[in-house]
């Protein structure tokens, strides 16, 4: 199994829920607005012995006329076209952000990978279109309703005998983790219910989640059986530690 973290940069956000580019060279986090949090978007690509699987899919920022997704498969060596299974761990707007990309030609919002297998959780689809801006971009998200690639799904199951996904909670209501086992190695990718390395060794309740003790107990137990049976953890907000 090879684990391919796609960094996009770090950014600081604060109330606004507005990502702002961040140089760890040279800005200093004491000038951005009391509160603000520093963190990592980085989506991961997996390569397993049956797939190459996409693992959330980043702010959908454009650089050179194209999606800085795209640029950065490319640049680990990737065809955006090989991607065989997008796994979406919710919809916020930083983690979702490349699910589609706006056609040239006619003005619309198309899924980014085509090819691929997109799983949503139903009830995440849902609640983003209650929801709203300025978490969710619905407008970005309106292809994921009507595509035949989108598998939506209800709880938890696995998807093609190895990747196990689970409806949890905790950051967001419909927030869901996902565990791959391939080759005798266990990835867990929890989201923004286990962005950060620090998170996993204390205890810390996050305001910002929608149900921040639960998100805790959870990195709790996960922390203990990873640690136990030796799981590589993936990290999509850590500015150090990608994976752990």
């Amino acid at each position: 199994m090879r684990i391919i973290p796609l960094s996009e940069g770090s950014f600081t956000i604060d109330g606004t829920k507005q990502f702002v580019p961040f140089n760890k060279t040279s800005d200093e986090l004491n000038d951005r607005p009391s509160g603000s949090l520093l963190v990592e978007i980085q989506p991961f690509v997996v390569i397993t012995s049956e797939d190459v699987l996409l693992l959330d899919t980043g702010l959908g920022f454009e650089q050179e006329g194209r999606p800085q997704l795209f640029k950065n498969l490319m640049d680990a060596g990737i065809n955006p076209g090989e991607i065989t299974k997008v796994l979406m761990s919710h919809l916020h707007k930083d983690h979702a952000g490349g699910v589609s990309h706006k056609n040239p030609v006619t003005g619309k919002f198309e899924l980014s990978f085509p090819q691929a297998q997109y799983y949503v959780q139903q009830k995440e689809l849902d609640y983003a279109f209650e929801k709203g801006l300025p978490s969710y971009i619905p407008e970005e998200l309106e292809c994921l309703r009507t595509a035949p690639q989108v598998q939506l799904l209800d709880g938890d199951g696995v998807i093609g005998g190895y990747i196990q996904y689970q409806l949890v909670g905790g950051h967001c209501p419909f927030h869901q983790v996902f565990r791959i086992v391939d080759g005798g190695t266990t990835v867990f990718f929890g989201g923004d219910n286990a962005p950060q390395l620090q998170q996993m060794k204390s205890k810390f309740a996050a305001k910002y989640d929608y149900d921040g003790k639960l998100a805790m107990e959870l990195r709790q137990q996960w922390w203990k059986t990873g640690q136990e049976n030796h799981w590589k953890f993936l990290f999509y907000h850590d500015v150090k530690t990608p994976v752990g």
